[in-house]
């Protein structure tokens, strides 16, 4: 068994990482100015020329950032083209070339590229960027999380719940007002706040919302980024019976889960 990488050399990875994030995010910006045609995949998902150039892009940079390293992406799962899950060892990434297609294809800018570096089942290394308009988040567990916008960066980190109750942050696109009532259980909510793709972890991680619950169908590409981000900020995504999300499942669907900033 390889031993683990220390917080500070995923430290020293992460400047590639977030550098090939925005090089992906460059491609994607320049379908979404042009009149992109949209296709449905087997899942019934929508796929554009953005989601496979951005992939195109990403995966063998990594692979030739980090040779042995299997690399599972999106468009190459659907394409039958990915490693399975019994071929990936201890550490591997997971790459969502752009998480929020359906927020692309609306034009509202709330979509991502996700990119994480998962070792022994846990994510430990995330970067998420959105290129509208030019955000990035990252973070390594150990390390850190930082945001960074308007040419600058700073460190950000998951707050306390207020007394007053929990924000929630919910999907744009994919809610299930009936299992979130049902969740709740009447517990109050001071406040709610939706986004797309994978900006409801980053509103966890930066303390802006104190909980994001999905209650619905999700990937491991989904997730794995946004997941380290807030890890590495101070909070955690549980599944309904309280464990810990792991990654590199036979199939790579995730149960249920509620993001959490501190606790």
């Amino acid at each position: 068994m390889p031993e683990s990488i220390a917080p500070d050399e995923l430290g020293r990875l992460l400047p590639r990482i977030e550098r090939l994030a925005r090089e992906a995010g460059a491609l994607i910006l320049e379908v979404y100015g042009s009149d992109f045609a949209v296709r449905g995949k087997a899942d019934a998902s929508p796929v554009t020329a953005a989601d496979e150039r951005a992939e195109a892009l990403i995966v063998p940079a990594l692979q030739a950032l980090t040779p042995g390293w299997p690399v599972v992406a999106e468009e190459a799962v659907a394409r039958g083209a990915a490693p399975g899950a019994g071929a990936l060892g201890d550490r591997f990434w997971l790459v969502d070339p752009l998480d929020g297609t359906r927020e692309f294809v609306s034009r509202n800018g709330e979509f991502t590229v996700n990119i994480a570096l998962v070792e022994r089942g846990v994510p430990v290394l995330g970067v998420v960027y959105v290129p509208v308009p030019d955000r990035l988040y990252a973070g390594v567990v150990g390390h850190g999380a930082w945001l960074e916008e308007g040419g600058a960066r700073r460190a950000i980190a998951c707050r306390a719940e207020p007394a007053e109750g929990p924000t929630l942050a919910g999907s744009r696109s994919h809610g299930d007002e009936v299992a979130l009532t049902a969740w709740l259980q009447g517990r109050p909510v001071a406040a709610r706040i939706t986004a797309g793709s994978s900006l409801k972890f980053g509103l966890v991680a930066t303390g802006q919302a104190d909980c994001y619950p999905r209650l619905g169908r999700t990937m491991e590409w989904d997730t794995a980024a946004g997941d380290a981000v807030l890890r590495a900020a101070g909070g955690c995504v549980l599944d309904l019976a309280g464990a810990p999300l792991r990654y590199g499942k036979p199939g790579f669907e995730n149960p249920h889960f509620v993001a959490c900033g501190l606790r």
